[in-house]
């Protein structure tokens, strides 16, 4: 498989994955976002919880120059491993909410 289309390939299985866990409370609608033509991907959160409207950003993932940027988690789980695990390579991963600075001391790409 190209890599371009196993990197997106393991973007979606995470976000079908993670779109199966609906918020515990509220009325909170779970979406997948894919846009393939510009290789941006989220999972978001939408709804009410009580009387409070909720949107939420709760993974966003983009291909950048045929890198993955993890640009936002705001799950539990460890979203590069998990990419690691399906076979992209840590120099391959880029953690972008963390700073340039902060990059060159995990074991993933700096950019």
């Amino acid at each position: 498989m190209e890599k371009l289309e196993l990197y997106r390939s393991c973007i979606k299985n995470i976000l079908l994955d993670h779109s199966q866990y609906k918020p515990a409370h509220g009325e909170i609608e779970v979406q997948p976002i894919f846009d393939r033509d510009r290789d941006h991907y989220q999972l978001m959160h939408l709804g009410w919880k009580k009387d409070q409207w909720v949107h939420s950003c709760i993974l966003h993932l983009d291909i950048t120059e045929g890198k993955i940027w993890l640009q936002w988690n705001a799950t539990e789980r460890d979203i590069a491993a998990e990419l690691v695990q399906m076979g992209v390579p840590k120099t391959d991963i880029v953690i972008g909410f963390h700073s340039p600075f902060m990059r060159k001391f995990t074991e993933y790409a700096v950019g």
